[in-house]
């Protein structure tokens, strides 16, 4: 079996470690990001793959910076065989990847040229995506750039989360790593370059703000939108000054020739509401149905997280907070 350094962070790459040392292999080192204060009061908290490197009594460093020259000779003192990395959040200087004779493999959430980027799982949802997987490539310079070793399709449902596909690709990873790698230890392994162009955007690194709802988008954008940030970085809006929280919504089905909400002309699918039913408007506030006009279609929101409160149900939010129809939701207080 092999000497492997590993790199990795959040839950996905904790996932992938675990199946490196169930697979045999030595894992001498993990490196992951340093802890960092979360919650209301800040509290450190130890990255997944630390707590789970901990458990198994594996050496872990915690470098702000993985390219500086000490952690250079620190990782090429260690001898390793492979580096393998996992969502681990820094960019992986030439100087390191020269290192292990078999190479640097990355586990990548998504099915290579596809996706490259630091939030594929997101995107692949946020976007429609009815298949996605995972690819085991050797890294180069590049970003997610490197040639392909081994792929595994996942189907992506229509109630996929980002929680829910996460973990679906993380056991596809969990399997499909160890293969790879004895491919690459019996000299049988097939390295597959990438075309230069990636038929999708760049996934780019989602922030807080990403999750700032667009009300003119499509009302099956949002609600996958919803979906796909279900666990970071959420999704939210502003109703009466107030930043709320939505957590579950989907699409309220539309019949040819009804109109869109009450009190508003029928528009044409590729048209913007008019201007008496701007997207954003509550358009029905019962005491069990939030449903609220977009760009393109009405979505019923179903779970809720007022500020500075707990998870609720619409229909509890409604009863304790004064909406009512013609309110908008708007992109800042």
């Amino acid at each position: 079996m092999a000497r492997v350094v590993f790199m990795g962070t959040p839950d996905f790459a904790a996932g992938i470690l675990k199946a490196l040392t169930g697979a045999g292999h030595e894992v001498i080192a993990a490196f992951t990001q340093p802890d960092r204060p979360k919650g209301r009061k800040g509290r450190l908290q130890m990255p997944p793959v630390k707590e789970l490197a901990l458990s198994l009594g594996i050496a872990v460093y915690q470098p702000e910076r993985i390219r500086t020259p000490e952690n250079v000779q620190l990782i090429a003192s260690l001898r390793p065989d492979f580096i393998v990395a996992a969502a681990f959040g820094q960019i992986i200087p030439q100087s390191i990847l020269d290192i292990p004779p078999y190479g640097c493999l990355n586990v990548h959430a998504s099915l290579l040229p596809k996706w490259r980027g630091a939030a594929p799982i997101q995107w692949s949802i946020l976007e429609g995506d009815e298949v996605t997987g995972v690819t085991i490539m050797r890294m180069n310079a590049g970003l997610d750039t490197g040639d392909m070793i081994l792929k595994k399709e996942v189907p992506v449902r229509e109630d996929e989360t980002g929680d829910s596909l996460f973990l679906a690709l993380m056991e596809a990873g969990a399997g499909l790593l160890p293969e790879a790698m004895e491919q690459i230890l019996n000299g049988c392994a097939v390295y597959t370059p990438q075309p230069e162009e990636s038929p999708t955007p760049y996934a780019k690194m989602l922030t807080r703000q990403s999750g700032l709802i667009d009300w003119s988008q499509g009302a099956d954008r949002i609600c996958r939108m919803v979906r796909a940030f279900d666990s970071w970085p959420g999704t939210f809006s502003f109703l009466n000054g107030k930043m709320l929280k939505i957590l579950k919504a989907e699409e309220v089905p539309r019949s040819p020739g009804t109109q869109d909400a009450q009190n508003c002309r029928p528009v044409k699918d590729d048209l913007l509401p008019p201007s008496d039913c701007e997207a954003g408007t509550v358009v029905e506030a019962s005491r069990e149905r939030l449903t609220v006009q977009t760009g393109r279609g009405l979505v019923r929101i179903l779970e809720v997280q007022p500020e500075g409160k707990k998870r609720m149900e619409a229909g509890a939010f409604l009863r304790g907070y004064p909406v009512q129809a013609k309110d908008a939701f708007r992109s800042e207080r």
